[in-house]
């Protein structure tokens, strides 16, 4: 099985390096390092820099693709509509195991970021900036290039700045959920959809990129559109980070100009010369089977018109070794697992989504296939944020690009294929539970621990009895039924993964102090880390 992948892997660049210029140097560009290697920085108007990034046909590089000259204008035009300044966001929570682009660059390149950012500030009159992260290294990195700076979030501060630490969760990315967590929520989406652009932090038009977006920007801003241009292809000029990993032998992050064929990215980091199938975008991507990875080229449209996806950077090969299916089956479960519990789609439908594609692998023939592609077709465009619809398309995807494994699977005996598990699913060394194992596999002994269900707290959603059947179960009214209970000895990770995915935060787990058996130490995840109200100065 693949280990996860550390904060910052190898990276290599294709062509002259532009975001990664100066890695030959340091480590780590402080700021006076980051002025040597990129020089000083003009500020620009508004629509100046609306136009720049016109010109570049800047997108955001967060999965989502949306042009980033629409966004500021309309950040800055509803916030002279309302009459209040804008709010800015950097959204470097990159949660999901496959991606690094962002986390390599706010480790290694942090002023690169926070130049496109305050550019953006600058221009709009911003007076807060607020930088998202999940990772310890993200967030020393970040606060350590703001105290470079002389940027505080002291009240009277001519631009207060702070960087917001969220929980590691795939649902923690989304727009909405950082902004919640901004404004002193849970960092979950809120269950209704609201452009940011409109109502953001503390009601404010806030505009909110990725990292490498602004980054991207910052050096449009020194080199002019023109020689900006020169870089890449005509329609998408410039460079993309991407993260690469999965069945290669050297997994790392690159920056490559647009246009370079896929197959030389492959071959970079050791990939097999004819994988199965390649992953592009990452788990809320698209597959490419074999024949299709040699037409393919880096950017986005390129990659739309042979059915892959930019997404948010991410391309996973898998060797013709493995079974696809059952690869794909680890993916859809971690999704499922990884919903914020907030809707139907999510708590129930990626979970019936993830089980009737267990279904399939274990002989359940027509009817798990129809059954599967019901699920996937009835959860897109319904959920309370993007996680059902990007799940659905991996799901929908899986099933398109492997036809000959799904046949075998469905009116055979099966591929005949083990599940070598290359595609990187868990942080941390974590350890999945209930991903094709059995019960022989699962640790048997008395309690050790008791989880306790805070009634103030919580919502009924549900979620703790799909991960946690052990021990919870509904009643008439939607709530669990126990306040308290043992956890069993061997599902002391799914309770812990139970508390960490309540939505509510009502769940908590406690040593069981009657029991005589020798406690083992589990990792605390504290839930209420770095969720301050704006402008606390706490």
């Amino acid at each position: 099985m693949n280990e996860a992948l550390p904060d910052v892997p190898e990276v290599r660049v294709v062509g002259l390096p532009q975001l990664t210029s100066g890695f030959d140097l340091v480590e780590r560009l402080d700021l006076p390092m980051h002025l040597k290697v990129h020089g000083p920085l003009e500020p620009l108007g508004g629509e100046q820099l609306a136009g720049l990034a016109e010109a570049i046909n800047l997108k955001g590089r967060g999965g989502a693709g949306f042009p980033f000259a629409k966004k500021l204008r309309s950040v800055a035009e509803s916030a002279i509509k309302k009459g209040i300044r804008p709010v800015v966001v950097v959204n470097g929570s990159e949660d999901e195991p496959a991606c690094r682009k962002d986390t390599v660059l706010i480790n290694r390149a942090p002023h690169l970021i926070l130049d496109g950012a305050l550019l953006a500030a600058e221009a709009m009159g911003a007076r807060t900036l607020v930088i998202g992260v999940t990772r310890e290294s993200t967030q020393r990195s970040m606060e350590a290039a703001l105290a470079e700076r002389g940027l505080s979030n002291r009240r009277g501060s001519p631009l207060r700045a702070r960087v917001q630490r969220n929980p590691v969760r795939m649902v923690t990315g989304a727009a909405a959920s950082l902004i919640r967590s901004i404004d002193g929520g849970p960092a979950v989406p809120p269950g209704r959809k609201v452009s940011a652009s409109q109502t953001g932090v503390g009601g404010a038009p806030t505009l909110l990129s990725n990292a490498e977006t602004f980054a991207q920007l910052a050096i449009a801003a020194r080199i002019g559109p023109d020689r900006y241009r020169n870089t890449g292809l005509y329609d998408e000029p410039g460079t993309v980070m991407l993260t690469v990993s999965g069945a290669v032998a050297r997994p790392m992050v690159i920056e490559v100009p647009t246009g370079v064929p896929l197959r030389y990215v492959l071959q970079l980091a050791g990939a097999p010369a004819m994988p199965q199938g390649v992953l592009t975008g990452g788990y809320h991507g698209k597959w490419l089977d074999a024949a299709t990875v040699n037409e393919a080229i880096v950017s986005r449209d390129s990659l739309a018109a042979v059915g892959g996806a930019l997404g948010a950077g991410a391309i996973l090969p898998i060797t013709q070794e493995t079974c696809p299916l059952g690869e794909s089956l680890r993916v859809a479960q971690w999704l499922a697992d990884e919903s914020a519990g907030q809707c139907g789609p999510c708590y129930l439908g990626l979970p019936a989504a993830a089980r009737g594609l267990a279904d399939i692998l274990n002989g359940g023939g027509p009817a798990a296939l129809e059954a599967v592609k019901q699920v996937a077709k009835s959860v897109k465009r319904r959920g309370a944020c993007s996680h059902p619809d990007g799940s659905a398309m991996f799901i929908e995807s899986t099933l398109k690009a492997f036809t000959d494994d799904l046949a075998a699977h469905v009116l055979g005996n099966g591929c005949g294929r083990p599940v070598e598990g290359v595609l990187p699913l868990f942080e941390d060394g974590q350890v999945p539970m209930g991903v094709l194992s059995g019960p022989g596999e699962q640790e048997a002994g008395p309690s050790r621990q008791k989880i306790f269900v805070d009634w103030t707290l919580c919502r009924g959603h549900g979620l703790c009895a799909d991960l946690l059947p052990e021990v919870f179960e509904l009643g008439a009214d939607g709530f669990p039924t126990v306040a308290q209970a043992p956890v069993p000895a061997y599902a002391e990770a799914k309770a812990l993964r139970a508390v960490r995915r309540c939505p509510a935060l009502a769940l908590r787990l406690e040593e069981d102090t009657r029991s005589s058996a020798p406690a083992r130490n589990l990792p605390v995840l504290s839930q209420g880390r770095g969720r301050r109200a704006l402008g606390s100065g706490r």
